[in-house]
């Protein structure tokens, strides 16, 4: 984590799993961003206690409303974070927030599969539109060459399930929904990478592993811990040349 030196941070689906462990994470490090932004869809409610004890204890944590299925909610959270950083830019969005649903192409229906591109596609390209003109400032103001999460990026988390090349490789059955929006995701990352790359913004996307949270259940092999801070030493590596590639939390390339 030493390499990840960013001003400022945004992390959506922050309540809970991946999206909380990654706020810790980042307020932890011996030089902690100079804000970091948790996004959540209620963060006056109950699931949103744990973040709410967190704000109390890091003056640097700013607590934000977004609901990555809203629009104007988008927006919204857009607009606070601008004030929040006043006349500087956002370094680095983490688009975390996602649904899984375990249901098989027999029994998908059209909600099913919907509801998995509203949230775990769609969010992220909204979250990507709304906070462009952030990075955007954020690039520009950086004195740094060339692409990092540093200067100023966009991470897309996603799963090896979306990777079409590995599909024979697993069970095609389970989880069609999430699959065919991871897949989608990841080629949202590469349209992101080719557009942006003029503005000085780095596009990834990062696959955390099978983790041990609400969505992976304890089924999983892998603590929340561990797949974060696999993560978060993946992307101060990152470099120009990487833009649009997908990675794994072990810092390997994953085929598309």
């Amino acid at each position: 984590m030493a390499g990840l030196n960013v001003r400022s941070v945004l992390v959506t689906g922050s309540n809970r799993g991946i999206g909380l462990e990654l706020v810790k994470q980042l307020l932890g490090k011996s030089n902690p961003p100079q804000w970091v932004f948790a996004t959540c869809r209620d963060p006056e409610g109950a699931r949103g206690q744990e973040l709410q004890n967190l704000v109390s204890k890091h003056p640097n944590l700013v607590m934000v409303k977004l609901d990555a299925v809203n629009p104007a909610s988008i927006e919204e959270a857009a607009r606070r974070v601008e004030e929040q950083l006043d006349s500087s830019g956002l370094n680095l969005v983490i688009n975390n927030a996602g649904i899984f649903s375990d249901v098989s192409l027999a029994m998908v229906d059209s909600k099913e599969m919907l509801d998995a591109y509203k949230t775990n596609v769609v969010g992220p390209m909204l979250v990507g539109q709304a906070f462009l003109p952030l990075l955007k400032k954020a690039a520009q103001g950086s004195r740094q060459k060339g692409l990092s999460c540093s200067k100023a990026a966009i991470v897309n988390i996603s799963s090896v399930l979306g990777s079409i090349e590995r599909v024979s490789e697993m069970l095609i059955k389970p989880a069609i929904s999430y699959r065919c929006s991871k897949a989608a995701v990841n080629m949202l990352t590469r349209c992101q990478a080719l557009t942006y790359a003029e503005d000085g913004i780095l596009c990834a996307a990062v696959h955390p592993g099978w983790v041990q949270t609400d969505m992976g259940t304890q089924e999983a092999d892998l603590p929340v811990d561990e797949s974060v801070r696999g993560i978060l030493a993946v992307l101060p590596a990152l470099s120009e040349k990487h833009s649009g590639s997908f990675w794994s939390w072990e810092g390997k390339t994953i085929p598309w």
